[in-house]
């Protein structure tokens, strides 16, 4: 088997709430999603996507997935997408970093992998566990008590984790949290996350502000490595990382560093599921806990996250984010009756082959560039 074309598609996925806040006076209301759809010679097909939050997150936007892919492309056609690896090599070779771009393409290959072979992607992983997974929701930065409301929305819809974002002045940050949690029940997870936008400073403060034993857990407060592990030193709130845990190199100095608890693993934003899974073996290993997430995305990067978040051991596993809220639009539908549903906030991947999804053709329209294996 041998990938012989593979399609490139843009679809807009507009916020499903209007206006997401972010740290910074960050402001989306829409999200340029790539696709790709990878064919091979025997005529199967997987599909991948990425798609950045917007071009002020971190270093990666819309028009740059598409442009690395354009340079990408031509050095995969022709390779066996079975061997993740190597097709993760030839992506290396031809283009320095660029991790969003590569996502796509490698989501796929895993999707192509286990419609050949029939097996889902979660069990070419390593093999799923037994336990479903808690979702966990995300609360865009706003009022005190608009935040209150929207994790009580989202309770009542089974969510047992909320994302709360902060990253603003110490006391407005400190009311948000004191909101979101007024309500709290039991078995409930809670995120605190800055998304970098905190300094040392404004940091110590905010934490200042808050109980002596408030139950939260702090995640990406700071920008900078430095940064970080200078406001660590000054607490004992657990924390993990996530847009500084972004590389294996990383993730290897995270640990090393004895820098957090845990770690967030962003599909597209750390370069698909082949780094992700390596990733994933150096926290287990470490003993970290896991959140398996994206910046954003539709169904297809959702699938994903439960593909790998459903290869984490129940113990260290903390959430899965479904990205498939935060958009309005539905790229895909589950080729398995019941699949990828929510459960009273638990969600399972499917046993289907693949990832287990079939993209609504209509939704992605035609593609904006198409790749050829001439030799194929």
């Amino acid at each position: 088997m041998i990938i012989s074309q593979i399609d490139v598609y843009q679809v807009d996925l507009p916020y499903a709430g209007g206006t997401y806040h972010l740290s910074g006076g960050r402001q989306y209301s829409s999200f340029d999603a790539t696709i790709v759809r990878l064919t091979s010679d025997t005529g199967l097909t997987g599909f991948g996507e990425s798609t950045p939050f917007g071009a002020t997150y971190v270093a990666a936007h819309a028009l740059g997935v598409r442009a690395g892919i354009k340079e990408i492309a031509p050095a995969i056609l022709g390779l066996d997408p079975r061997r993740v690896d190597r097709v993760y090599d030839a992506m290396d070779a031809a283009l320095v970093g660029h991790s969003h771009a590569k996502a796509a393409l490698d989501v796929a290959c895993w999707d192509l992998f286990g419609k050949a072979v029939g097996m889902p992607v979660c069990d070419l992983l390593g093999g799923r566990t037994s336990q479903p997974m808690g979702v966990i929701s995300s609360i865009y930065a706003g009022s005190p008590e608009a935040m209150r409301e929207r994790v009580q929305a989202h309770r009542l819809q089974g969510y047992r984790g909320h994302s709360i974002k902060i990253g603003e002045d110490p006391q407005l940050d400190a009311d948000r949290v004191m909101a979101c949690l007024a309500d709290r029940q039991h078995g409930e997870y809670f995120i605190v996350d800055a998304n970098g936008g905190l300094t040392v400073e404004t940091g110590l403060r905010f934490l200042r502000l808050l109980p002596r034993h408030a139950d939260i857990v702090l995640e990406a407060p700071c920008a900078t490595w430095r940064e970080h592990m200078s406001l660590r030193k000054r607490t004992d709130i657990p924390m993990i990382w996530d847009e500084l845990a972004n590389s294996d190199a990383a993730v290897a100095q995270l640990i090393s560093d004895d820098a957090a608890e845990g770690v967030g693993l962003k599909i597209s934003k750390n370069g698909g599921l082949t780094p992700c899974r390596r990733q994933r073996d150096m926290c287990i290993s470490a003993g970290y806990s896991l959140s398996v997430q994206d910046t954003v995305g539709s169904d297809i990067a959702f699938a994903a996250i439960a593909h790998m978040g459903q290869t984490i051991p129940p113990h260290l596993l903390r959430c899965v984010l479904d990205t498939r809220d935060m958009v309005s639009i539905n790229t895909a539908s589950a080729t398995q009756k019941g699949a990828f549903e929510r459960h009273e906030g638990w969600v399972t991947a499917p046993e289907s082959p693949g990832l287990g999804i079939e993209p609504n053709m209509q939704v992605l329209g035609e593609p904006v560039m198409t790749f050829t294996d001439s030799a194929a």
